[in-house]
């Protein structure tokens, strides 16, 4: 039980690890923590567009997803063209002696290979939480924003992330806020 509990310890450590793409877009930040848990509700939504993917293992690939960077950090596209991250090692490590290592090991694969439903959904997921973060960002007045979209859009590989990424282009992140303040005002006279 004691690796265990070390091993939850060290993956309380992605609250405290900073997403470093957000240098390049000036406003904004991220821990890896918060990252994982938009993209574990994104993955939960295109569950239910795709409803022949296995749910179960969608989210617990999402979960688990950026789990290595809790040894090697989140390194951005940049700091990648200069450092190589030994990221089988860091699972590896991070995961000896757990009962469980290999059902890590075989989900981070499978997300890696993108070659399943799941496994492109959980990419999929990933790139949206970046085009909602990109998306408010722009709405609030940012102009970086608009220049990273269609690259992070070109990534989406399933027809539910890109009808997804879609609606999300044509949406104001502030809608649903402003609906419920209309409808509060209507309420009140």
């Amino acid at each position: 039980m004691e690796r265990i509990a070390e091993f939850l310890f060290e993956t309380m450590l992605l609250k405290r690890i900073q997403r470093t793409g957000y240098q390049f877009l000036g406003p904004g930040k991220e821990s890896v923590a918060e990252h994982t848990f938009g993209v574990m509700c994104i993955a939960w939504t295109l569950a239910r567009m795709e409803p022949e993917a296995d749910e179960g293992r969608l989210l617990a690939m999402c979960l688990i997803h950026d789990l290595p960077e809790a040894r090697i950090g989140d390194l951005n596209t940049v700091q990648k063209e200069y450092v190589m991250a030994d990221e089988k090692m860091a699972v590896a490590d991070m995961t000896r002696d757990l009962p469980f290592a290999t059902d890590i090991r075989a989900l981070l694969d499978e997300f890696n290979a993108r070659e399943t439903l799941e496994a492109q959904l959980a990419r999929d997921a990933d790139q949206l939480a970046f085009l909602l973060d990109l998306k408010s960002l722009s709405d609030m007045g940012y102009a970086a924003p608009d220049k990273w979209s269609g690259h992070v859009k070109a990534r989406l590989q399933t027809a539910a992330g890109i009808k997804l990424s879609e609606s999300i282009a044509k949406t104001e992140w502030d809608s649903w806020w402003l609906k419920l303040f209309i409808d509060s005002d209507r309420k009140e006279k």
